[in-house]
């Protein structure tokens, strides 16, 4: 019985040593959590091609092609995308001397904004961009190409690279 006792009197004494005792006094304050975003955009686009086999006997012209360009803005943010005259025009706004080159033979190209082919896509001087507003994920736009002539065309590959750019 008497270790009985001993028991209990240590369980109440740990009860009480382990039982929490109120605090003494509070205080409150705060605490300030913050985030910025910043306006910000990429563009990637894909390969135009007019064609891998153009037989020149046959080629009904002019040849139209289309490819796609993605761009990526956050939501709300404005922007306007420009291409220059492309690395073989003679001079980054020479909008009308755009050529896809192979060798020293060239072929005239022109790329456009539109299906019917009538607004010129460059950076603002004397051709358009195209404009749009952010929405946080990605929106597709059509580029529209057109090779109007193969006068001049020896066999081989053509190119030409379009800088991009996108102002926000």
């Amino acid at each position: 019985m008497k270790s009985r006792s001993w028991f209990k009197l240590g369980a109440a004494c740990l009860t009480i040593l382990l039982a929490p005792s109120a605090p003494a006094a509070t205080a409150t304050g705060s605490l300030t959590v913050s985030a910025t975003v910043v306006s910000a955009c990429s563009v990637s686009a894909a390969t135009l091609n007019f064609g891998s086999s153009i037989d020149l006997t046959s080629a009904a012209l002019p040849l139209d092609a289309s490819s796609t360009m993605t761009v990526l803005c956050t939501s709300t943010t404005p922007y306007s995308i420009a291409l220059d005259a492309g690395a073989n025009a003679g001079g980054a706004t020479n909008f009308g001397a755009r050529a896809i080159k192979n060798g020293s033979h060239t072929l005239g190209y022109q790329l456009y904004l539109d299906a019917p082919r009538t607004m010129i896509w460059g950076n603002g001087t004397g051709s358009s961009t195209s404009p749009g507003v952010g929405i946080g994920s990605n929106q597709t736009l059509t580029i529209y190409g057109r090779l109007p002539g193969l006068t001049g065309a020896v066999p081989g590959t053509y190119t030409d690279t379009v800088t991009v750019t996108i102002s926000y």
